[in-house]
């Protein structure tokens, strides 16, 4: 069996026997206040990424990789423009063998693709995965108002990642959840994550 993909995170890849297994999509569920990008970061970190912006410039998500010291040289950060699906579509060809392919956020192709148009896109997303054994990572941010292709986005990925943050007494507490794993076994319990300037496993007493 072809290993798999680091995430990243120690215990995380532990649970998942390595990591994420080749060819896998996967979905990032965070609130946008959750610092959750962090996880992305952590993924480019320990492999070839290319990693698509469709929110932030390039340059800003360049500055804040360099400032947690991943070597630029293993990712390729680049913008999508106004027409995000098809720039989408032409990155695809720059995955090359056992690379991430990270959207951050996934949020505008399911605001403005029409269902088959982004259905087509995940289909061939998960095609190029699978030719070249790498991963993708979709962020998809859990907006007040969530877009029509969410649910698309979610039952298309192979692997869904649940970050939930709640405040509790006078602090923040973030818990990964891994409710789905296509082709493997969900996770039965959740993880406790520390999100500050990177991912860290949270080792302070549980709260039941």
């Amino acid at each position: 069996m072809t290993r798999s993909l680091p995430t990243g995170i120690d215990v995380l890849d532990r649970k998942l026997n390595g990591g994420i297994p080749p060819g896998r999509v996967v979905a990032l569920s965070a609130s946008p206040t959750s610092q959750s990008e962090l996880f992305l970061y952590e993924v480019a970190s320990v492999q070839e990424t290319v990693y698509a912006t469709t929110e932030r410039s390039v340059e800003a998500v360049e500055e804040t990789l360099a400032g947690l010291g991943t070597e630029r040289r293993t990712v390729e950060v680049r913008g999508v423009g106004d027409d995000p699906l098809t720039t989408l579509r032409r990155l695809l060809d720059d995955v090359d063998d056992r690379t991430a392919f990270v959207v951050d956020p996934v949020l505008p192709l399911e605001r403005q693709s029409g269902p088959a148009a982004y259905r087509a896109f995940l289909n061939d997303l998960t095609d190029r995965m699978i030719e070249t054994g790498s991963i993708a990572v979709l962020h998809c941010l859990d907006r007040r108002t969530l877009p029509e292709n969410r649910d698309t986005t979610e039952y298309m990925a192979d692997i869904v990642f649940d970050l939930s943050t709640e405040l509790r007494g006078d602090s923040l507490e973030n818990r990964l959840l891994v409710p789905k794993f296509r082709g493997g076994r969900a996770l039965e319990e959740t993880i406790k994550l520390n999100l500050a300037a990177d991912v860290t496993i949270d080792i302070s007493r549980k709260i039941a």
